[in-house]
């Protein structure tokens, strides 16, 4: 290389080393569930109890409108807002910051029902019909029926992506029986 050439590209690399860097952004809840009208998720019911013949059906959630108070409706009447805390619905916080392993809150659905949530993993690998995911957050929630009953949600969001992996089961006495896993087959993001 003749120096004519090299001096533009030394002056570059210092320029570049002096650069002040930010640190790297935590991550929150909006990012692993992106809320805009018009992103939709396909997912195919794998529930153990389904008889053969309705296994893989799916099943469509689609943003329909966001409402005046800023949550997103869906074609589900499910209703979604991410605050710069938490992700939740008009009763449940469903995912709070920061996210890290252990990171526990819980929410009161009724006067006699209390949901306590946690990070049970954060950095999860999960494959998919939709694909394979990584960065992957799960979220346990247990919801108490009875003095020996137990009811546990878990929800896996893919950062960027939404909940690609749900899951339900009860406790029975310390016997675990499965009860609903939905895993997602495709998606369709418009905006975020």
């Amino acid at each position: 290389m003749r120096p004519r050439t090299l001096l533009p590209l030394a002056a570059l690399a210092a320029a570049c080393a002096r650069a002040p860097t930010a640190p790297p952004r935590a991550a929150v809840p909006a990012d692993y569930f992106p809320l805009a009208v018009g992103n939709e998720w396909v997912y195919r019911d794998e529930s153990p109890a389904l008889p053969p013949d309705r296994q893989g059906a799916a099943r469509t959630v689609r943003i329909l409108e966001r409402t005046r108070d800023g949550y997103f409706r869906d074609n589900e009447r499910g209703e979604l807002r991410a605050d710069p805390d938490c992700l939740h619905d008009r009763t449940r916080r469903l995912l709070c910051g920061p996210i890290a392993p252990g990171k526990s809150w819980s929410s009161v659905v009724s006067v006699s029902s209390t949901e306590r949530y946690e990070i049970a993993a954060v950095g999860e690998a999960v494959a998919t019909p939709a694909g394979r995911f990584e960065g992957c957050v799960r979220v346990r929630a247990h919801n108490r029926a009875s003095a020996s009953t137990n009811h546990v949600l878990e929800i896996t969001y893919a950062p960027g992506i939404g909940p690609v992996r749900i899951e339900t089961s009860v406790v029975v006495d310390g016997k675990v029986t499965p009860q609903i896993r939905a895993v997602l087959e495709r998606y369709r993001l418009e905006g975020r």
